[in-house]
């Protein structure tokens, strides 16, 4: 008789009575829902919630009778304009700053009363007004979780470092922040948006250093946001190649007018919009507008197409563990070290009491400091009495460089089925752990100088006469088959043919390797320090939680390793977007030491804007790359004089053997214990350890070393390893 009962119940349901689709979608929006938090608490997909509020389509069981249950609940809390005395919905009083309440990620269906927003405008007679909640959003529920930073909830930035802005059908503004964070965005201007997040959002990230400078506030706008300030949604092709809007736009003369400046990169993808600092306080707030291209797909992978939450998810998890971004990775990673290691400090009060500014050991100073001739790259102005067209020859240029290596298969290497490579983790990151560069003195000009490993500089020198088929390996001398390795001396991995220009890292290796070395002239660097000790650690640790975030932690085995990175971006993409974001924040950083000339207009033996840069330090970049490659060859030659085993190709970072088997395992040996070859290859997540980058068959690779060899083109199988596919773009076409 029971079931009898409960059938009839259901069939009661079934046909529970639902508002009109327009009165659907009022009461979802005049609570703060979104599509996703319905659809996600039903167990639907969003398109189906917007069907039932659009009138396509009618709930059906089992969900019609809680989604009925759950609209009952909000008209309790936003009767009816026509229900209302006068038909009239009174305004919410205003606040200060943005409201926000917790709602939990599994929330009942009878949610709580809403907290208002401060009203823009008067209230439509038709629709109640929106307030500002803080959500979890189903939609983002991963935000919800432990890995992903939640805002603080009370002081200055207790909304987070960043807010990505999106407009909806009615030109309301949310904006969708870090923890699942919603605000209603009142400003209704770019003026007045950027007044606002500086006075009553609370938007931004405290500073890194004790003596650096807090983050300013990051406002992302998406397409539809953009339409809502008055901006494109995209650039012109005229505009994409300028990078920014015309002088006379008239956002910008809104911007103007109210008092507020651009830097020299105007209005583009990424701006930031100021005002002089009075009063010792800073007025700045960062724009990123992805849909013109801010987010690089080279480092930030889809999330220019991600929703707004997840967006912010992606970015907030990015400021959280690097540092609110300020441009591009490769701006990010060169900003980073700035904000770790600022150049000025606060001195000790004067006799009046007063503190002033002054130089922070340790850093590279406020001034930019010029290369060493040997160190400036071509069109530099040090150089602008070099003939317009001459090639300066190693003997005249420093070139370090990563490694672009690659070689014939012996007769033996032919006859093992597979091609394994391994890519060394964040190599750049950990070659700059450690590393001794110049601070902030220009280099001194030193001439039969005495080779000295623990002073940085640039050393003219002859290392031709080392003899890779004998070397020291941990300090005992080994014969080896010296034409199966690269030389460590040339990015080219060909044996240098005389005196040439090094960075002191190769030098050093050259006299550990058991060789003696007298150098002709040096450019030295008697004031240095670690100064990229700091900035490693962050981007390190930063690296390391998220692959813990996706399964992957330190110290595993090496067979539970390999297992745990099949597919370990898969498990979280937006956290897989991060990932990738951080290696080349690391990547980015260090090549903007070095960055060169653009636009159309530079004439060489002009300085170009970067010169201007404490930062621009080519001899750092140098430093870097120089001991990345020396660790790579001083991996590859320890693992050769253990097992016989050679590299067949190296890329950078990555370096592909030959085995019988397609495992890294079948390459790098390790005994019952767990122990490898010391000093060689270690499989794990740790920067300088290694992971399994690709597995291709021996004739896969012979067929690749034939065509390429037919089109007149040197193969390197290091760089088509992982996919196996050999694109247009790999082959300079």
């Amino acid at each position: 008789m029971s079931e009898l009962f409960d059938a009839i119940d259901a069939l009661v349901a079934s046909r529970s009575p639902l508002p009109p689709p327009a009165e659907r979608k009022r009461l979802r929006q005049a609570h703060g829902l979104t599509l996703e938090e319905v659809a996600a608490t039903l167990d639907v997909r969003r398109a189906t919630v917007g069907a039932w509020e659009s009138g396509k389509t009618e709930p059906r069981p089992p969900q019609r009778e809680p989604y009925a249950h759950l609209l009952k609940q909000l008209a309790r809390l936003y009767p009816s304009p026509t229900a209302t005395e006068g038909g009239v919905v009174p305004a919410a009083p205003a606040a200060t700053a943005p409201a926000a309440v917790e709602v939990a990620p599994s929330a009942p269906t009878a949610a709580p009363a809403p907290v208002p927003a401060p009203a823009a405008a008067p209230p439509s007679p038709t629709a109640a007004p929106r307030p500002a909640h803080r959500s979890r959003r189903p939609s983002a529920s991963r935000a919800a979780a432990a890995n992903s930073p939640a805002p603080a909830g009370s002081g200055a930035y207790a909304q987070g470092p960043l807010l990505v802005l999106d407009a909806d059908e009615e030109r309301q503004v949310t904006g969708y922040g870090t923890g699942g964070l919603l605000l209603d965005v009142p400003a209704r201007s770019l003026p007045a948006l950027v007044e606002w997040a500086l006075a009553e959002a609370r938007v931004g990230a405290e500073k890194l250093h004790a003596s650096g400078k807090d983050a300013d506030p990051l406002l992302v706008l998406t397409a539809a946001a953009c339409g809502r300030y008055g901006l494109p949604a995209a650039l012109s092709d005229e505009e994409r190649s300028a990078g920014r809007l015309p002088e006379g736009h008239q956002v910008i003369k809104l911007l103007e007018r109210a008092g507020w400046k651009l830097t020299r990169r105007g209005l583009g993808p990424w701006a930031r919009v100021y005002r002089p600092v009075t009063g010792g306080r800073r007025q700045c707030v960062q724009l990123c507008i992805p849909s013109w291209d801010a987010l690089d797909d080279r480092a930030w992978g889809h999330a220019a197409k991600l929703e707004p939450a997840e967006l912010a998810r992606v970015l907030g998890v990015y400021a959280h563990r690097v540092m609110t971004p300020v441009g591009s990775s490769a701006v990010s990673g060169l900003e980073l070290m700035t904000a770790l290691n600022p150049p000025t400090r606060a001195s000790e009060p004067d006799q009046d009491g007063k503190r002033h500014s002054e130089h922070r050991p340790g850093s590279l100073g406020t001034e930019p400091v010029d290369p060493a001739p040997c160190e400036a790259i071509d069109g530099h102005p040090v150089l602008a009495h070099l003939p317009r067209f001459h090639i300066r020859r190693p003997a005249e240029r420093l070139f370090e460089e990563a490694y672009d290596w690659a070689r014939d298969l012996t007769d033996a290497e032919c006859m093992q089925p597979h091609l394994v490579g391994i890519d060394v983790n964040l190599a750049f990151g950990a070659a700059a752990n450690g590393a001794v560069v110049g601070l902030d003195a220009p280099p001194e000009h030193v001439t039969n100088p005495v080779f000295d490993p623990a002073v940085p500089g640039s050393w003219l020198v002859d290392l031709s006469h080392v003899d890779l088929g004998r070397v020291k390996v941990a300090k005992q001398w080994c014969d080896l088959e010296g034409g199966l390795l690269p030389s460590p001396f040339t990015p080219t991995g060909e044996r240098p043919e005389g005196p040439a220009w090094y960075a002191t890292p190769t030098v050093a290796y050259a006299v550990e390797l058991g060789y003696d070395v007298a150098p002709v002239e040096a450019w030295v660097r008697p004031r240095s320090g670690r100064f990229l000790d700091g900035w490693y650690k962050r981007l390190r640790d930063a690296y390391v939680a998220t692959m813990a975030d996706l399964g992957v932690t330190e110290k595993l085995p090496p067979d539970l390793f390999l297992e745990a990175m099949d597919g370990y971006k898969g498990r979280d993409p937006e956290l897989g977007i991060v990932l990738d974001a951080v290696k080349m924040t690391v990547k980015g950083g260090i090549g903007k030491l070095q960055e060169k000339a653009r636009g159309g207009g530079w004439v060489p033996g002009q300085a170009w804007p970067a010169l201007a840069r404490p930062t621009w330090r080519p001899d750092i970049r140098a430093t870097v790359i120089s001991r990345a490659r020396v660790n790579m060859h001083r991996k590859m030659t320890a693992l050769a004089a253990a097992t016989g085993r050679y590299p067949l190709a190296v890329m950078s970072d990555c370096a592909v053997y030959t085995a019988d088997g397609p495992n890294p395992l079948d390459v790098l040996p390790y005994d019952q214990d767990g122990k490898t070859v010391p000093g060689s290859f270690r499989l794990g997540v740790s920067p300088g350890m290694v992971k399994h980058e690709g597995t291709q068959d021996v004739l896969w690779g012979v067929g690749v070393l034939e065509q390429l060899a037919a089109e007149g083109r040197v193969a390197n199988l290091a760089r088509y390893i992982k996919t196996g596919e050999v694109t247009a773009r790999d082959t300079g076409e």
